[in-house]
């Protein structure tokens, strides 16, 4: 068993920047990929950005590549998601998820561990 717990959501102006962590513990971080997905309110949850057990393969939305990088620090068993340029879009329930495969995805159902979310809101 893996546990996630995400933090480092708020409000934002339009234009901001806010970076999300997710604390991993439980299991050995570094034998698992990671992956943020977001989800706003009556839409389904969507990718946003994954990293391999390395952190050197990344993948990101179209929605986000340019604004948002994701990063982990496997010897703080922690997941970060740095996000700029912040668009009321952007507003979501973001989600820590862990896959028990050292390579990552961009599918949801590939996943095996969630955290509880993190609310980002971004005021335009």
């Amino acid at each position: 068993q893996v546990q996630l717990v995400e933090s480092g959501g708020g409000l934002v102006q339009a234009g901001g920047s806010l970076r999300l962590s997710c604390a991993a513990s439980g299991r050995t971080f570094s034998n698992y990929a990671m992956a943020w997905f977001r989800q706003a309110p009556g839409k389904e949850r969507e990718f946003v950005a994954a990293c391999s057990w390395s952190g050197v393969s990344l993948y990101y939305s179209d929605s986000v590549k340019g604004r948002f990088t994701i990063s982990r620090d496997n010897a703080k068993n922690t997941l970060y998601l740095q996000m700029n340029s912040l668009q009321p879009e952007d507003t979501a329930k973001y989600y820590c998820a862990a896959r028990s495969s050292k390579v990552a995805s961009t599918n949801r159902d590939a996943y095996n561990y969630w955290g509880q979310g993190t609310q980002v809101t971004v005021s335009s």
